[in-house]
């Protein structure tokens, strides 16, 4: 296949993905997301919480807003309390480009700071500095921290009951069917229209995850620019 039916097939295969998007996930009222929060009492202390922030802070791209980790954590609380350890925050950080830093950059710390105060657990790694002279400034940054989230899900199976995402990466979906169907674990996804990979609404459709929610319903709660400078 040359170059452009390759290009033809990424297309076709992202409204594919569109079109799946728009058959599973309708638009929620303020109503239908409080019924949901609710279903949550009693079941607070059972649920664990997965932020991959570092997919969570792409959908900005799409959205036109940005989520706060503060707004985030708020909204988090409706879900799970008590035991911090269930509310895990994945975040890549930057220490600079050489490796003999020892000292985050003022925003990474700023961030993992944040997370600490407002009640969720930040699990981290170091962002690697790849060379690529394609790019203007001379390397790309890239930390991946799939592989953790799936092995502290899968070791910490016997905390809790429910499992909340907050990202729409497929890389997720083999450990969170595992947990379905051996443990009978709920799984709901958090994600952004457009950001959700196939693995994940063949799950939905698969009845492997219980629920796709759409960030863009929760604006009215996570977008941290809504009230702070009004």
């Amino acid at each position: 296949m040359d170059d452009t039916g390759f290009e033809i097939s990424i297309c076709i295969d992202t409204i594919n993905v569109n079109i799946l998007e728009a058959k599973i996930g309708n638009l929620v009222n303020k109503s239908e997301i409080k019924e949901f929060i609710d279903s949550f009492v009693g079941a607070q202390s059972r649920t664990i919480i997965i932020v991959d922030f570092g997919n969570v802070d792409k959908w900005k791209e799409s959205l036109g807003w940005k989520i706060g980790i503060q707004e985030l954590a708020r909204l988090i609380k409706n879900f799970s309390i008590g035991n911090r350890e269930l509310r895990r925050f994945y975040y890549g950080v930057d220490y600079g480009p050489y490796e003999k830093n020892k000292t985050p950059t003022i925003w990474s710390a700023q961030m993992i700071h944040r997370a600490e105060e407002n009640g969720l657990k930040s699990v981290t790694k170091r962002v690697k500095y790849i060379h690529n002279s394609n790019n203007s400034m001379g390397y790309d940054k890239k930390c991946d921290l799939d592989v953790d989230m799936a092995i502290d899900l899968v070791k910490m199976k016997d905390s809790y009951d429910n499992v909340i995402l907050f990202s729409g990466d497929g890389d997720l979906i083999c450990a969170t069917n595992y947990l379905k169907q051996e443990f009978s674990k709920k799984i709901y996804v958090f994600s952004a229209r457009g950001h959700i990979g196939r693995e994940v609404i063949d799950a939905s459709k698969e009845k492997l995850v219980d629920l796709i929610l759409y960030i863009e319903d929760f604006e009215y709660r996570l977008n941290m620019d809504r009230f702070r400078y009004k």
